[in-house]
C-alpha cells in the first residue's frame, strides 16, 4: 500500500505546512472514460451562479443587525435601551431607542440599497445567454446553468461565461486573441493556444466526438498560474497526455477578439472562477482619526461611569439621615424598602447611567459615515484630476480613509509607469561595444533606417557582421509581440495609412514594442507569427522564416526570457534577453567588458537597458532541452519549480551579443510634485526593480535627489568590500556626526540613501545566532533612513516592497504611510500601506483595482494630498471634537442638577429635547461644515505645501486639544446651569398661588428652568460652530440659522398645542411663557456671550502671539467668501467640479 499520500497530508496539516491543494478531474462533455481506463468518479461542482451580494431576503435583518451591534457605541446604546425597558429609569426608553433606531435604520437602508444594486448586477450576469454544445448541436442556455465539463461555443466580442480550457478555434493555427481589460486593465491582445490534438476540430459534431478528461489543480486566485493536463482517448490505445498551462486557460470576464469563434470546456464555474476568487474582501484599514475617536469614546465612557458612581454614592450618603430618606412626593413602596441595599444601589447606578448616557454621541458615527461617503464625491468630481487622454478622473474605492490623506508622512512610489510615463522609445543599441543609432545624422545628412548606422566603423568585418545579424534577429524573435494589420476601436480603424492597411505592434510590455519598433527602424521588421513560424524582413528586403520551437517565458525571478527557434537551414538557436544582472553571470564569451561599460553609461543617463545573448544548440542538446521542458510541463505538482530548474539548465553557456537602451520619460510635473511633498514634510522613497544607475538618474531628474544631496550607498557591491555590520555603523556615524556638527543648518543634513534588494534582505534576514543582531541591524537601518530626506531602493522584488512599507509602519514613531504604483508588482505594497493609491497606467489596472484611491497621473498626488487630504482632516477633526464638546455641554448641567434635586434622578430636560438634540437641533450644521469648510483657499494650499505640516501627526486630535474642547464644554455647561440658577434665585408667590421669579417675572418650575438652560445650550453650540466657519456659502447660512429657527418653531408647537397622544403635557405653555419675559431674553443673550467669550479671547491671543502657518496664511489671504455651495451637486452624478 502506498502511504506517501497519507504521509504528505499528515505532514502538511499537522506539522504546519500550507494546506495541500488536491487536483480535480473534469470529463469533457460529461462522457465517461472508455472501459479499461481509470474509474469514473462523478464529482459535484458549484453551478455558474455569481453571488457578490452580502445578504438575502431572509437573512438581511438578522445579519445586518448583528453586524451593526458589533460596533461598541451601538451595542452600548442597545444595553441602555434595554435597561430603560427593564427597570424604572428617570427618562423614557424613547430617548435612547429613537436615536438608536434612527442610526440603525439609516445604516441598514444604505447597506440594503448597496446590496440591492449588487443583486441586480448578479442577475444580469447570471441570466446572460450562452451557447452550449450538446449532442452535436449548439443550444442556448442561461449562464448560471453551466456546469463543469460543458463544452461552450463563444463568438467574437463575447465575454467568457466561466473559466474555460481552449479546445479549438476558427483560426487554423488553433490560437485565439483575448483582451483581459475587465480583469487586469490590459487592453492589449493576448494570444491563447489550443493543444495540437484538439485544434483541428471545426464543427459541433467534431467537438462532441472528443473523448477526453482534464486533470488540473483546484481553483486558485492567481490569474496568471494554471497547472493541468488533458488526457485524450483514441480507440483503445493509451491516452495521449498534453500539458495545460496559463496559455490554454480563458478567464471569466475576458473578451474574445479577432477570432470568429472558439470551442472550450468549462473548468471552473461560479464562485470558483479566478475572477470570483480575486474579488474577496481585502483587510479593513482604519484611519488614525477613527482610532482617536475610539480612544476618546473610552475616556467619555469612564467619565460616564464615574458620574454614575459619584451620584449613587452621594445619593445614599444624603439619604443616610432618616429625615432625608425620600422626598415626600417620591416615597418608596414597601417592596422597594425590603430589597437588599446592594440591589437598590445597583439599580440606582443603572438609572444614573441612563440619565447621563447622552455624553456618548451615538449619532457621531452615522454623521462621520455620511461625511466620508458624501465627501468622497469631491475627489471624483475634481476636474483638475481628470485626464483627457484616458478620459477618466480620480476614483475612490474606499471612503473610510479620506482624512488619512492629510496625515501622510512617508510616500513609497514605484518608478516605471509612476514617476515615468512607461512610454518607451528605442534610443540606441550596442553590439560588441559598437553603437547603433536609428535615423542618426552623419555629416549633416539623415541616414535611412535601413543603413543600420554604425557610428564607429561603417564596414564591419565578417565576425562582427555575423553578431550584428544575430543581435537584430534576436530582438525580432525573442518577444511576445503581436502584429495587427487593422483594428476597429470605437468605430475608428487603426492601422490605416493613406488608405492602405499597415501593421502595428501590440504587447503587454511597452519595452518589447519599443525594441521591435527600434529594429524596424534599423532595417529588420518583424512581420508575423504564422503556422508556428516567425517571419522577419531583413534589411535586404528578404523574408526569413524561423520555426518557433519553445518560448521560455519571462518572470520576475529570472528577469529574462528566451526562445528556441529553428532556422531554414535546420540550425537550432536559443536567443535570450534580460536584465544585465541575470545575463552576465550566464555568459561564457563575447565582449563583456565593452558591453558592460556601455550598459553602465546608459544607466547613468537614466535609460532602461537589456542585454541580449544567444546559444547554438546541437540536436542532442535540443532533445535534452525538450525532455526537461516536457517533463516539467506535464507535472501537476510543483510545476513552476520544475520549469525554473529546466530553464536554468537550458539558459547556460551563452554568448553575449550586445545591449539595448530604451528611454522612459519622466511624467509631467513629477519633479514639481515630489518637491511639493518634500516641502510638506513628507519623506519620499522610490522602490523599483531597475538598476541602481538608471533609478538614480531618474531620482535626480525628478528632484528626489539634488546636486547638493550627499548620497549614502548600502549596496551589495559595498558589502562585498566591507561587512554589512561595518557599513551600517559607518553610515550611521556619518549621519549622526553631520547632524551634530551642522546644528541648525538644514543644507548640511540633506542625505540620500541608496539600497538594493540583496542588501535589504541581509538587513531584514533573521540571524542564525539569534534575533539580537538582526533586530539591531533593523534599528540602525531605520536610524539612517530617518535622517535621510530621500531613499532609493533598487533591484526590489514585489514582496520586498511590502516588507519595506511594513518595516516603516512598525517603527517606533508609527508613521502614516502611502504607497503609489501602477503595476501588479505594486499591489503588495499598496495593500500594506495605510493608504494605497493606484495609477491608471499602461501595466494594467490591478494596482488601481486593489488601491484605496486611483488617479490618472502621478502629478495628481499633489492635489489629492495637499488639498483634499488637508480639507478632509480639518473637517473631520472639527466634527469629532465638536460632537464631544456639544455633548459635554448637554449632559454636564444634568449632572449638576442632581445636587439640587436630592440625587433623585430627575431629568433636567424634556423627553423631546433629549431625543432630538443630536438628531435634529445640532446635527445638520456640523455635517455641512464637515463637507464644505475651507479654512484657507485651494490656491493657497497648492502654493504653500508647508501648511500641510500644521496638521501632521494627528495634531488636531491630540490629547491636549481634546482636553481643551472638553474643558471648554464643562465651562460652558457651568455657565448655562448657574447662570440660569441665579436668575431663579429669588422667587415669590403670586396672588393665585404660582411661584414667580423676582428677576425675570417668569413662572418658576423644573421645566422652565430646564428649557432656559437648553435654549442657551442650543444657541451657544450652534454659534460656536458659526465662529469656527471660515468659508461661508448661502447653504451655511440656511442650515445654521435654519437649525436655530427650527428649534424655536418646534418648541412653540411642542408647548403650544395639546397633543392627543400624550398622557400628560408638562411642557405646555412653558416655552412661550419664557419668551414673553424681556429679562429672560437679555439673560439668554448674556449667557451665550459669556460662554463664547473665552474661546474668542483664546483665538485672538494665539493669533497675535504665536500664530501657526495656517493662521498667517488666513490673515494674508482672507477666505471669507460667499459662493454657491457644492453640496447640492451630490445629486448630479454627471457634474464635474474643480475643487
Amino acid at each position: 500500500m502506498d502511504f506517501s499520500r497519507i504521509r504528505n497530508i499528515i505532514t502538511r496539516y499537522c506539522v504546519g505546512e500550507e494546506p495541500w491543494v488536491d487536483s480535480r478531474t473534469v470529463y469533457i462533455g460529461h462522457k465517461e472514460p472508455p472501459p479499461g481506463a481509470e474509474a469514473y468518479i462523478p464529482q459535484r461542482y458549484p453551478d455558474n451562479r455569481i453571488v457578490s451580494s452580502k445578504y438575502t431576503f431572509w437573512n438581511f435583518i438578522p445579519k445586518n443587525l448583528f453586524e451593526q451591534f458589533r460596533r461598541i457605541a451601538n451595542f452600548y446604546f442597545l444595553v441602555i435601551f434595554l435597561v430603560q425597558l427593564i427597570i424604572d429609569t428617570p427618562t423614557s426608553p424613547i430617548t435612547s431607542g429613537l436615536p438608536l433606531f434612527f442610526v440603525i435604520t439609516v445604516t441598514a437602508i444604505k447597506q440594503g440599497y448597496e446590496d440591492w444594486l449588487r443583486h441586480k448586477a448578479d442577475c444580469s450576469i447570471n441570466e446572460c445567454p450562452v451557447n452550449v454544445v450538446q449532442q452535436g448541436k449548439a443550444g442556448r442556455t442561461q449562464s448560471h446553468k453551466l456546469r463543469v465539463g460543458d463544452v461552450v461555443m463563444v463568438r467574437e466580442d463575447e465575454t467568457f461565461p466561466c473559466d474555460l480550457i481552449l479546445l479549438s478555434s476558427s483560426r487554423h493555427d488553433g490560437t485565439c486573441y483575448v483582451t483581459t481589460a475587465s480583469l487586469d486593465g490590459e487592453s492589449s491582445h493576448k494570444t491563447y493556444y489550443a493543444v495540437p490534438d484538439t485544434m483541428a476540430f471545426r464543427t459541433e459534431q467534431e467537438v462532441d466526438s472528443l473523448h477526453a478528461t482534464i486533470e488540473c489543480e483546484q481553483p486558485q486566485p492567481d490569474l496568471y498560474k494554471f497547472v493541468g493536463r488533458i488526457n485524450i482517448y483514441k480507440d483503445k490505445d493509451e491516452p495521449v497526455a498534453r500539458p495545460l498551462g496559463a496559455e490554454n486557460l480563458l478567464l471569466r470576464g475576458a473578451t474574445l477578439k479577432n477570432t470568429q469563434h472558439i470551442y472550450a470546456v468549462a473548468i471552473y464555474t461560479g464562485m470558483e472562477t479566478k475572477m470570483a476568487l480575486n474579488y474577496q474582501s481585502k483587510s479593513q484599514k482604519r484611519s488614525a482619526v477613527e482610532k482617536s475617536m475610539n480612544a476618546f469614546l473610552i475616556v467619555y465612557l469612564c467619565i460616564l461611569i464615574s458620574k454614575a458612581v459619584i451620584n449613587t454614592v452621594l445619593k445614599y450618603a444624603w439619604q443616610w439621615s432618616p429625615d432625608r430618606d425620600e422626598p415626600w412626593y417620591n416615597h418608596r413602596t414597601e417592596h422597594e424598602r425590603q430589597r437588599h441595599v446592594v440591589i437598590r444601589a445597583f439599580t440606582d447606578f443603572l438609572a444614573f447611567m441612563v440619565l447621563f448616557n447622552y455624553i456618548i454621541p451615538v449619532s457621531m458615527y452615522v454623521t462621520v459615515e455620511m461625511q466620508k461617503f458624501l465627501g468622497s464625491y469631491f475627489i471624483t468630481w475634481d476636474e483638475d484630476m481628470f485626464d483627457e487622454e484616458l478620459g477618466e478622473g480620480a476614483q475612490v474605492n474606499t471612503s473610510d480613509l479620506n482624512e488619512e490623506l492629510g496625515q501622510v508622512e512617508y510616500v513609497f512610489t514605484d518608478k516605471t509607469g509612476t514617476l515615468t510615463e512607461n512610454n518607451m522609445e528605442f534610443i540606441e543599441c550596442c553590439v560588441d561595444g559598437n553603437v547603433y543609432i536609428p535615423h542618426a545624422i552623419c555629416n549633416g545628412q539623415i541616414l535611412s533606417a535601413a543603413s543600420s548606422i554604425d557610428m564607429i566603423d561603417s564596414s564591419p568585418g565578417g565576425y562582427r557582421r555575423e553578431h550584428e545579424d544575430l543581435f537584430f534577429r534576436a530582438l525580432c524573435l525573442c518577444h511576445t509581440v503581436q502584429v495587427k494589420e487593422e483594428e476597429t476601436v470605437d468605430g475608428i480603424k487603426r492601422g490605416l495609412h493613406q488608405g492602405r492597411p499597415t501593421s502595428f505592434y501590440i504587447s503587454s510590455s511597452p519595452d518589447e514594442v519599443a525594441l521591435v519598433e527600434g529594429m524596424k527602424r534599423l532595417g529588420y521588421t518583424y512581420l508575423r507569427l504564422r503556422d508556428n513560424h516567425m517571419e522577419i524582413l531583413n534589411k535586404d528586403d528578404e523574408i526569413e522564416r524561423f520555426e518557433l520551437l519553445h518560448v521560455l517565458n519571462f518572470d520576475s525571478v529570472r528577469r529574462r526570457m528566451s526562445v528556441i527557434v529553428r532556422t531554414s537551414s535546420g540550425e537550432v538557436l536559443l536567443f535570450c534577453k534580460g536584465a544585465d544582472s541575470s545575463i552576465f553571470p550566464r555568459v561564457v564569451s563575447g565582449k563583456v567588458e565593452q558591453v558592460k561599460a556601455h550598459v553602465e553609461q546608459n544607466a547613468v543617463e537614466g535609460l532602461r537597458t537589456l542585454c541580449v545573448a544567444f546559444k547554438r544548440l546541437s540536436e542532442a542538446e535540443y532533445q535534452e532541452a525538450c525532455y526537461h521542458l516536457n517533463e516539467a510541463k506535464l507535472a501537476l505538482q510543483d510545476r513552476e519549480q520544475r520549469l525554473a530548474q529546466a530553464y536554468d539548465i537550458i539558459e547556460r553557456d551563452l554568448v553575449l551579443l550586445g545591449a539595448t537602451a530604451v528611454e522612459d520619460r519622466l511624467q509631467e510635473k513629477a519633479a514639481d510634485t515630489i518637491e511639493s511633498l518634500h516641502k510638506a514634510g513628507m519623506k519620499v522613497w522610490v522602490l523599483t526593480g531597475d538598476k541602481m544607475e538608471t533609478a538614480a538618474a531618474t531620482c535626480y531628474a525628478s528632484k528626489l535627489f539634488r546636486r547638493s544631496t550627499q548620497i549614502l550607498e548600502l549596496t551589495k557591491k559595498r558589502t562585498e568590500e566591507q561587512s554589512l555590520h561595518d557599513v551600517l555603523f559607518e553610515l550611521n556615524r556619518t549621519v549622526l556626526r553631520q547632524r551634530s556638527i551642522s546644528g541648525l543648518s538644514v543644507d548640511c543634513l540633506d542625505f540620500g540613501l541608496i539600497i538594493d534588494g540583496a542588501t535589504l534582505s541581509a538587513v531584514l534576514k533573521p540571524s542564525q545566532e539569534g534575533a539580537g543582531s538582526s533586530g539591531n541591524y533593523r534599528e540602525i537601518f531605520l536610524d539612517i533612513c530617518r535622517n535621510c530626506s530621500a531613499v532609493l531602493c533598487c533591484r526590489m522584488a514585489p514582496l520586498q516592497k511590502a516588507q519595506i512599507v511594513k518595516l516603516i509602519k512598525a517603527s517606533k514613531e508609527h508613521p502614516i504611510t502611502l504607497a503609489i504604483g501602477d503595476g501588479a508588482n505594486d499591489v503588495s505594497m499598496i495593500l500594506e500601506a495605510h493608504v494605497g493609491i493606484g495609477i491608471m497606467g499602461k501595466e494594467g489596472r490591478q494596482a488601481a483595482r486593489n488601491s484605496d484611491y486611483a488617479i490618472p497621473k502621478f502629478k495628481h498626488l499633489k492635489k489629492i494630498l495637499l488639498v483634499h487630504g488637508h480639507y478632509y482632516y480639518i473637517r473631520i477633526a472639527e466634527l469629532v471634537q465638536y460632537f464631544f464638546y456639544k455633548n459635554v455641554c448637554f449632559i454636564f448641567p444634568q449632572f449638576l442638577y442632581q445636587f439640587f434635586c436630592g440625587f433623585s434622578q430627575q431629568p433636567l430636560y424634556d423627553t423631546a429635547y433629549l431625543t432630538l438634540y443630536n438628531i435634529s437641533f445640532t446635527s445638520l450644521p456640523i455635517l455641512l461644515y464637515s463637507l464644505v469648510e475651507q479654512h484657507v483657499s485651494v490656491e493657497t494650499l497648492k502654493k504653500e505645501p508647508s501648511l500641510y505640516r500644521d496638521i501632521a501627526k494627528n495634531s488636531l486630535l491630540r490629547w491636549p486639544v481634546f482636553l481643551y474642547w472638553t474643558c471648554l464644554g464643562v465651562f460652558d455647561a457651568v455657565i448655562f446651569f448657574f447662570g440660569a440658577y441665579f436668575l431663579f434665585d429669588n422667587t415669590t408667590f403670586t396672588s393665585n398661588g404660582q411661584l414667580m421669579t423676582t428677576n425675570t417675572q417668569m413662572m418658576f418650575g423644573n421645566w422652565t428652568f430646564g428649557t432656559l438652560v437648553f435654549t442657551v445650550l442650543v444657541f451657544t453650540v450652534t454659534l460656536k460652530l458659526a465662529l469656527d466657519t471660515h468659508h461661508w456659502t448661502w447653504i451655511n447660512h440656511f442650515v445654521i440659522w435654519g437649525s436655530l429657527l427650527f428649534y424655536v418653531i418646534f418648541s412653540l408647537l411642542w408647548g403650544g398645542i395639546i397633543w392627543p397622544f400624550l398622557n400628560y403635557q408638562r411642557m405646555y405653555y412653558v416655552f412661550m411663557q419664557m419668551l414673553s419675559s424681556g429679562p429672560a431674553w437679555l439673560s439668554i443673550i448674556l449667557l451665550i456671550t459669556i460662554s463664547l467669550l473665552p474661546d474668542v479671547i483664546k483665538k485672538v491671543l494665539c493669533r497675535a502671539m504665536c500664530p501657526t502657518a495656517t493662521e498667517r496664511a488666513q490673515s494674508t489671504r482672507p477666505c471669507l467668501t460667499v459662493e454657491p455651495s457644492s453640496i447640492f451637486m451630490l445629486s448630479q452624478s454627471s457634474s464635474r467640479m474643480s475643487f
